[in-house]
């Protein structure tokens, strides 16, 4: 996959329900870390995806981190929308397979995923690829930005590794559907991922109906992340989700709009040392089913 730069950076700045598998406690990688990763055992993957935009590929051409493999989010990681499943549902397995082998992905390799959006895009990465059994997943702390501000070159020529040999599982473990979404929020703590005005209701630019899954708790994505754009301390982020209900003995859950940004809740919870599942169907899903109650306001309902 080539080499790294060799002059050192300056330091960046930093201000149905299915059985729960535990997750490594590994999950973040910084720019020191990885260019100190063998290129020979590294899988390096941008996923250049932001909601409301369609010109991931256009940016990744633009300039992408050396060596790194353009991922589609629409097509690799998702499969086509619908009001039954939602605006990204989880792709077929299959499509998942013949996507990582496109990627060059081998077993024992350490894959690294980053993105230019506060790592929305590359939690969905990172989060797919853990669920379908790939062992070492990392998202690299600050993303595109973070490789930038340590004043590291970016690289233009499209990158075609040779095609991977890595088998993955047969599905997916770690997902919950809707109904399985409704269970938790009754027994255990269902994390709302959007942003609090649309958890409420007073907004709501993408889906039918305005509100959220009754008994889920609002946690805003963006409140993983420091000023930076980097993610918090698993201390910071253990006081966070403790103070939601969050702890090893409850059953936790997390949804957003479509299944994206709620995989970087899950990611924030691995930090802080919890175990999580996603509801892929979210909002997009739910508010599609007629006969899924809504709650509005600013209480769980």
């Amino acid at each position: 996959m080539g080499g790294w730069p060799t002059s050192a950076p300056p330091t960046p700045k930093r201000s149905g329900r299915t059985r729960l598998v535990r997750y490594d406690s590994i999950v973040l990688i910084d720019v020191a870390g990885l260019r100190k990763t063998d290129a020979n055992q590294l899988a390096l993957l941008d996923i250049r995806w932001q909601l409301g935009r369609d010109d991931g590929r256009e940016l990744y051409d633009a300039g992408h981190l050396p060596g790194a493999v353009y991922v589609d989010l629409e097509t690799e990681l998702a499969a086509p929308h619908s009001a039954a499943a939602g605006r990204h549902p989880l792709p077929a397995p299959s499509v998942l397979q013949t996507a990582v082998r496109r990627w060059g992905l081998r077993g024992g390799m350490t894959v690294v995923v980053y993105d230019g959006w506060n790592g929305f895009a590359a939690a969905r990465g990172w989060w797919l690829l853990r669920a379908a059994g790939v062992a070492d997943v990392r998202i690299l702390d600050g993303g595109l930005a973070a490789w930038r501000a340590a004043g590291l070159p970016l690289e233009v020529d499209q990158v075609i590794p040779a095609p991977g040999n890595l088998t993955l599982f047969g599905g997916y473990h770690q997902v919950l559907d809707a109904t399985a979404a409704a269970a938790v929020a009754r027994s255990g703590v269902l994390l709302d991922a959007r942003a609090a005005e649309r958890y409420r209701g007073e907004r709501e630019p993408l889906d039918p109906r305005a509100g959220h899954i009754p008994g889920a708790i609002s946690a805003t994505t963006a409140a993983n992340l420091d000023a930076d754009g980097y993610f918090l301390s698993a201390e910071d982020l253990r006081t966070r989700f403790t103070a939601l209900g969050v702890s090893a003995s409850v059953e936790v859950g997390v949804y957003c709009g479509s299944g994206v940004s709620a995989a970087h809740e899950v990611a924030a919870l691995a930090i802080a040392g919890f175990d999580a599942a996603l509801y892929p169907g979210s909002w997009s899903q739910w508010s599609n089913q007629p006969a899924r109650p809504v709650a509005t306001g600013a209480e769980p309902g």
